[in-house]
């Protein structure tokens, strides 16, 4: 089945007023906007600094915007700036810093030292990860400051190590070092403040700002082992679900299930009365509750039917699955609880979403759903080309003519399929993350399909199956005449792939519409 990451991100930032935006645009700003001539000197005079390279008429921009403004206002008093820059003012600065899309998130230490910001784009999350940025990647606990570091962040990792467990000590700061966007770390060989909070050394402890409050762990002190326990142990029995939180759920590497609720009361009911169940699930699967007025058109991804709440899914992203409760019944924890059990046992089938398998294949694109899926993509010895599309998708009802023409190269070629999917209309065993997605499903290589990341054009396209396909099948030899038609399809793509992302470094590369 398909992932929902970038829908749900998309469809959770969509709920931003773009007056909002505006309104802050009219007022002061901790914001600073630099320019060509400003933003070397800036970026020099300041240890840490946050930028973001944005066009005035990107929505996402505008919907970042007033969260963007108030976490600046926030790290303000903590000396860590955050600055902005137009990059339809500043084309050069923009291509130089490498930036191929709107908005763009940049962390500086120096002009030298520069990463990609990697968390979520909402208020809180800047500020934590900022802060989390300005400090070491573990800082030193003493008497005087347990009880400030302990509650800097809403997770903190404590490790309690002997100066002489020089195995432990470099395990522990190893581990901090690889996770330091994630969680804020600390630790003190003071073995009086172990045992003031109760531990012996070598202990790790999470502290954090809701459920137990801490967990401790004190098995072997391993890379792998500290990563499973600090994912399960941060993770709420009941968490909320939204735009700051989906990334950690659906990477965690188990299940999730969502409880959908409409009003707050009901969300607030469904966490306690679930938590027995979390309890005894955990580090087996996460349970969430989604908001189901602002985000219940996500139910539809999961086979539910988005317009009737309460209503509860698992999906499980490690085998891209999803396995929809029966919406005819209550949903009541304990029932709920037996379904958890069923399906981490492997005992309930996945909800397939498929349109029905077309009668005949009508045009030179061959149209596959979820049903026909594996017949014709994945269990023969074709080469296949799939296209990815959505309907709305505005870039793919632009390839649709070139497309059709790539197919009809091919309809005399038993050895090659050009096909297409509608993947908002079937679930898919791929993760998809933009449309058009295009991928050729090699002959003797289904397991690996490798992605097109060239322009649209026929000529393109038929090298590209030629080149990846295992049958290396030259379309173009064989009717050359299409060849020098393609021609055309160059000269149009401009008009046609527009997109959030800067003209000057699109490096004629296709682009894709966000899910």
């Amino acid at each position: 089945m398909r992932t929902f990451a970038p829908w749900i991100l998309s469809l959770l930032g969509a709920s931003a007023v773009a007056s909002a935006a505006d309104a802050t645009a009219e007022a002061p700003s901790d914001v600073v906007s630099l320019t060509g001539d400003t933003f070397e000197t800036f970026v020099k005079e300041h240890d840490l600094v946050l930028a973001e390279f944005f066009a005035p008429w990107c929505g996402h921009c505008k919907a970042l915007a007033p969260k963007y403004e108030q976490a600046a206002t926030e790290l303000k008093e903590k000396n860590i700036p955050l600055v902005k820059v137009d990059c339809t003012e500043e084309e050069a600065l923009c291509r130089d810093q490498g930036v191929e899309g709107y908005p763009t998130l940049k962390i500086f230490r120096g002009l030298d030292a520069v990463k990609p910001y990697q968390g979520a784009r909402q208020t809180e999350a800047i500020v934590s990860y900022m802060v989390k940025q300005s400090l070491p990647a573990v800082s030193p606990v003493t008497p005087e400051n347990l009880e400030e570091i302990k509650t800097m962040d809403k997770i903190v990792v404590i490790g309690y190590i002997a100066s002489d467990d020089q195995t432990a000590n470099d395990i522990f700061t190893t581990f901090a070092e690889s996770q330091r966007d994630n969680y804020l770390f600390a630790a003190t060989s003071d073995a009086s403040i172990a045992k003031a909070e109760g531990v012996k050394q070598p202990s790790i402890v999470l502290y954090k700002d809701f459920d137990e409050k801490k967990a401790t762990y004190d098995g072997e002190i391993e890379q792998d082992a500290l990563l499973s326990w600090v994912k399960t142990a941060s993770t709420p029995l009941v968490g909320e679900l939204g735009p700051e939180t989906y990334s950690g759920y659906i990477t965690a590497g188990i299940p999730l299930a969502y409880i959908f609720a409409e009003t707050k009361e009901e969300r607030e009911q469904f966490t306690e009365e679930f938590k027995f169940i979390a309890e005894k699930h955990k580090g087996s699967i996460n349970i969430v509750t989604i908001d189901a007025k602002l985000y219940g058109a996500h139910a539809g991804n999961l086979n539910l039917d988005p317009s009737k709440f309460p209503a509860f899914a698992i999906q499980d992203p490690e085998k891209n699955a999803k396995y929809p409760y029966d919406q005819s019944k209550e949903v009541k924890a304990k029932d709920i609880g037996k379904f958890i059990q069923d399906v981490l046992d492997d005992k309930v089938e996945p909800s397939i979403k498929s349109e029905a398998i077309p009668e005949t294949q009508e045009g030179p694109v061959t149209v596959v759903v979820a049903h026909s899926y594996k017949d014709l993509v994945l269990d023969n010895e074709k080469d296949v080309l799939l296209e990815f599309y959505a309907p709305w998708c505005g870039h793919c009802k632009a390839l649709a003519p070139k497309y059709e023409e790539l197919a009809s190269l091919y309809k005399d070629i038993p050895e090659v399929t050009i096909a297409k999917i509608d993947a908002t209309a079937n679930d898919v065993p791929d993760s998809i993350t933009g449309f058009p997605t295009i991928k050729l499903f090699a002959a003797g290589a289904k397991d690996s399909p490798v992605e097109y990341e060239g322009s649209r054009t026929v000529e393109d396209l038929a090298n590209f199956v030629k080149e990846n396909g295992k049958h290396k099948v030259d379309a173009l030899e064989v009717d050359p005449k299409k060849e020098q038609e393609s021609g055309d399809a160059t000269e149009t793509r401009a008009a046609s792939d527009e997109t959030e992302t800067p003209a000057a470094t699109s490096d004629d590369k296709s682009e894709h519409d966000e899910l």
